[in-house]
């Protein structure tokens, strides 16, 4: 029970502040609270960032680049915004040189690691909560590191590994709290969670021990060099929920990606709040004050006016506290998104969906989880294997337990459903056999016709799944062409054990790729992937799928147009009810758009199934209730 109490003591109070249903924050820099010494620049940046977005909460930071605040300016800023009516926390960010490609402290040296501890224990005397920034690992291969790794036998990875759980203890918590007991200390994980085992974040050490985590949803352009996915900014959140229940204390969203329109900052925010986590960092202070609002924020499809997210509304002038206020910067962009989605986050229960096994540490496919979760299949990543569900997906990830196969076999012999991606199925080919004798090697085949499916737009390169036939079906196959052609290979391909079914999803070569599987296609692969949600969606891709434990969903659309859809419910229901606005949708007739030429059980609706008609607008979403 007292462990149970320490944990909630970290997680904010959600709705007690300017906002219903959750929390906002921001987060300065410790070069820019050193320059707040200036009185001027204190009030002035105060005075744009306040006016355009309401704040909670705010994190000084006493420490970054090697650089550290004097203890008279930290003291003198944190009574500035206590008078504000705020509340204040610390923050660090263990690096010597961001320009030197991000350069943190090197943990096999003495005097470093003294630093390191003289930083935390300076932090604790000031804050009685404080957060590690992102750069809570180490990149580094210096002589000393060398010889420290090359003495303990290890390779990199479980070199730092074991150096930075030890040194999270050992250098930051521990001196923390000699200095000031009641302090708690929050480590902040990044988005690039498929890859932290190399650089020595300990996902499953470190959030036992420390007071929280919080979570990184930068997702920015994924054209970017991170190439990250606009659903992982939601499926981060639910990831880390899951590792370290009840302590996963928040989303971080900086202006990343605002190049590219209004839109995409705006769904970070969204994204982010809709796995309902308690509190949002706007990172940063000097970002919200300092990024002004420019016409190249507003994007094409704003023209129609149909949008969620609506740049016109969002630039118009405002009143506040009596006066007539007229945006300047992106902070304004923050404080319409967050209110309008504070209208919806009260009304949505847990989120749910298709569970996914990483087991900690593990690497392949990576964050290929984000891109089936921009082709409608919602995803709930966990580190261990859930038994108790009807279905579960396993990526090339699930091949780091030794124990795989045996999970996967009892999970058929109840009767449950398994689906294995193709890079999992080339990973534990001779293992996997023992369950179905499928193939999956090096063989590639070029694509574009899914026969009565429909066709992509371009042809790309998928792997060549190889089984015996009449012992697997292929539910979806394609070819170049298949409609005509003389060769087809499977995209989902279905074989049975005891009394379960095992799916085999075929990944292309270039993950982006899902996003052209026709609408046909994607439409067959989220029904048979459908049982624990209870429902599923019908249309393109780069539309994603919500769901919630109380019959409440979000459907979002990520697409530069706006799309025709359906919602299929997977009972029977009467209607479908907007959560916002109260008006109902009757289902639509089954038939349409279902003509196969042959019966099957995994084709049309299900018996009893409900389906709705539904248009979104480019860039826009709808939460349902039914």
């Amino acid at each position: 029970m007292l462990a149970a109490v320490a944990v909630l003591a970290v997680l904010p109070a959600a709705g007690k502040g300017k906002y219903q249903n959750f929390k906002v924050s921001t987060y300065i820099r410790a070069q820019d609270v050193a320059r707040m010494a200036d009185d001027k620049f204190l009030n002035q940046t105060w005075e744009t960032v306040s006016s355009q977005v309401d704040l909670d909460k705010i994190y000084l930071e006493t420490h970054r680049d090697a650089f550290t605040v004097d203890e008279k300016t930290m003291t003198k800023v944190k009574k500035f915004f206590l008078s504000k009516g705020l509340e204040v926390g610390g923050g660090i960010t263990y690096t010597r040189s961001e320009p030197t490609d991000f350069e943190t402290y090197s943990y096999a040296r003495p005097v470093e690691r003294q630093q390191v501890r003289e930083v935390a224990e300076y932090t604790a005397k000031l804050f009685d909560d404080f957060i590690l920034d992102d750069f809570f690992f180490i990149d580094l291969k210096n002589d000393d590191e060398i010889a420290a790794k090359e003495k303990s036998g290890k390779s990199w990875t479980e070199y730092r590994l074991r150096l930075m759980a030890d040194a999270g203890r050992e250098l930051v918590l521990e001196p923390a709290k000699k200095v000031n007991p009641k302090v708690k200390v929050i480590i902040k994980y990044p988005n690039w969670y498929d890859h932290f085992h190399g650089l020595g974040f300990n996902l499953e050490e470190e959030p036992q021990y420390f007071d929280g985590i919080w979570t990184g949803t930068e997702t920015r352009d994924p054209g970017s060099a991170q190439h990250l996915q606009n659903y992982l900014s939601y499926n981060v959140v639910r990831y880390f929920d899951n590792i370290a229940p009840g302590k996963n204390g928040g989303g971080w969203v900086d202006a990343g990606g605002i190049h590219m329109s209004m839109d995409r900052y705006a769904e970070q925010l969204h994204l982010t709040m809709l796995s309902k986590t308690p509190e949002i960092m706007l990172w940063n202070y000097m970002q919200l004050n300092d990024v002004k609002i420019t016409p190249q924020m507003r994007a094409k499809w704003q023209d129609a006016g149909d949008n969620s997210f609506r740049y016109d509304e969002m630039v118009a002038p405002y009143q506040k506290a009596g006066k007539t206020m007229t945006p300047t910067t992106m902070a304004r962009f923050a404080s319409v998104t967050l209110q309008q989605t504070d209208k919806l986050m009260g009304q949505l229960g847990n989120p749910v969906g298709l569970v996914s096994y990483k087991p900690y540490h593990s690497s392949g496919e990576d964050f290929l989880q984000n891109y089936l979760g921009m082709i409608g299949l919602p995803m709930d990543m966990h580190p261990q294997f859930l038994n108790d569900r009807q279905q579960i997906l396993l990526t090339e990830q699930a091949a780091k337990d030794p124990q795989i196969v045996d999970k996967i076999k009892a999970q058929l012999k109840k009767g449950g459903d398994v689906i294995i991606t193709t890079g999992l199925l080339k990973a534990i080919r001779e293992k996997i056999a023992d369950v179905c004798e499928l193939y999956c090697g090096d063989l590639k085949a070029i694509v574009n016709d899914f026969g009565w499916f429909g066709k992509s737009e371009r042809e790309f390169i998928i792997p060549q799944v190889k089984y015996f036939t009449n012992d697997a079906w292929e539910m979806v196959s394609a070819g170049r062409p298949l409609s005509g052609g003389v060769s087809g290979y499977p995209i989902l391909l279905r074989d049975t054990y005891s009394k379960g079914m095992l799916f085999v999803l075929t990944i292309p070569d270039d993950f982006g790729n899902l996003y052209d599987f026709p609408a046909g296609a994607l439409n067959v692969i989220r029904r048979a992937m459908s049982k624990d949600v209870g429902a599923y969606i019908e249309g393109p891709s780069k539309v994603a799928l919500f769901p919630y434990d109380n019959k409440t969903l979000v459907v979002e659309n990520f697409n530069d147009e706006a799309v025709s859809l359906r919602v299929v419910i997977n009972t029977k229901v009467g209607a479908l009810r907007n959560l916002l606005t109260g008006e109902e949708l009757k289902p639509a007739e089954k038939t349409s758009g279902q003509v196969f030429p042959f019966r099957n059980r995994f084709f049309g609706y299900a018996e009893g199934a409900t389906v709705f008609d539904l248009k979104l607008a480019a860039h826009s979403y709808v939460g349902l209730g039914y």
